[in-house]
């Protein structure tokens, strides 16, 4: 068996789809049933998790090194449209809300946390959309975070001037037409 090159040092910030950005702590080497088996060791804070993942395994699952510069440019300009709120069950709607967040797609995030958000002016937001926006900006301003070396909350506060300006524009449309 090839042993694949190492594609991620301990240091580094990395993506896992449904956890977030985490950190590599450690390259662990272990036997199972008489194989070896080489493991990264991710961290994750804000959940005070730890994760071993199969080095072969980390591509399949989807485990990324943060994004680049563009992706998050893009995903910020995501934030900036007009939200799409589509006029299915909410129960539908949550499911595809939560397969975007799990993706570990920047942009997929970005949309939810757009389509979700309501200014200071809109109606309320249900308990359940509540928990999903949350997710989703924690999850955005997270690898925002992580990329600007800065904290979470530092970059959750960029997000919501972003969305707020961003709704502010969009009322002002709405007015005038």
């Amino acid at each position: 068996m090839a042993v694949k090159a190492l594609s991620f040092d301990v240091g580094d910030y990395v993506v896992y789809p449904k956890h977030g950005v985490g950190r590599v702590v450690e390259l662990q080497s272990t036997e199972i049933a008489g194989t070896r088996l080489d493991l990264y060791v991710l961290r994750f804070e804000k959940e005070r998790m730890t994760l071993r993942v199969p080095v072969g395994k980390a591509d399949s699952v989807g485990m990324r090194k943060l994004s680049s510069d563009k992706t998050m440019k893009d995903a910020l300009e995501t934030l900036t449209g007009k939200p799409k709120v589509k006029r299915t069950m909410w129960s539908r709607r949550a499911q595809e809300y939560e397969a975007k967040i799990n993706s570990g797609d920047l942009t997929s995030i970005a949309e939810v946390t757009r389509d979700l958000f309501r200014a200071d002016d809109q109606p309320e937001q249900s308990y359940s959309e509540r928990q999903i926006f949350e997710a989703a900006s924690s999850r955005l301003a997270r690898e925002l975070g992580a990329m600007e070396q800065t904290d979470e909350k530092s970059a959750l506060v960029k997000i919501l001037e972003i969305l707020n300006k961003a709704a502010a524009i969009h009322n002002k449309a709405k007015e005038a037409a």
